[in-house]
């Protein structure tokens, strides 16, 4: 089974994947590094933020070798975007020839209040992120879930948002361990 497990920057995805790998046989492949080293073994990039800026093309054929790498792969977490805010609006992180090699069988949303989320944002200085308002940040998470309603839709997967509440990711990353492995 593959699933996608997806948030804005900054909601604490990677901390609730911490969880889902220690307590789960899946294994957990980030879809946006995938596309990094490919893009960076060959001089596109040097970091991994410069992705989205890339000229559309470039980016849609770093996600068909991406997916088609994946799609070969079984119990596993794609820990990916469903929308990437781009300067030019939102562009879709699963597009029509990403799913079609994914095979997804559900989508999990991973959500938080916008204000947390700006503020875990303002303290990583690590990345270089655009300077998103509250209401930019909610805004992007109502996207997305427009997005994953379209992406089931289209892939008869399911779609669930998963609240991660401050200082509780544990309780997020169980609800989902208790959906994949209702399925194994």
């Amino acid at each position: 089974m593959r699933v996608v497990i997806a948030g804005v920057a900054g909601v604490g995805k990677s901390t609730i994947l911490d969880i889902i790998k220690k307590n789960t046989n899946y294994d957990i492949i980030n879809f946006g590094t995938l596309m990094f080293e490919m893009a960076r073994e060959i001089n596109l990039v040097k970091n991994r933020d410069e992705l989205r800026k890339l000229a559309i093309d470039t980016q849609i054929n770093l996600q068909k070798k991406a997916s088609a790498a994946i799609g070969k792969m079984d119990n596993v977490v794609i820990d990916t975007h469903v929308t990437i805010k781009t300067p030019d609006g939102y562009w879709p992180g699963l597009p029509e020839w990403v799913i079609r090699e994914l095979k997804v069988s559900s989508y999990f949303l991973i959500e938080t209040d916008p204000q947390l989320i700006k503020s875990r944002r303002d303290a990583d200085k690590s990345r270089s992120r655009d300077n998103d308002t509250v209401n930019d940040i909610r805004e992007h998470q109502e996207v997305n879930r427009y997005y994953a309603a379209a992406y089931s839709i289209y892939t008869g997967a399911t779609v669930s948002y998963v609240d991660n509440v401050e200082g509780k990711p544990d309780i997020a990353a169980q609800n989902i361990v208790r959906r994949l492995m209702s399925h194994d």
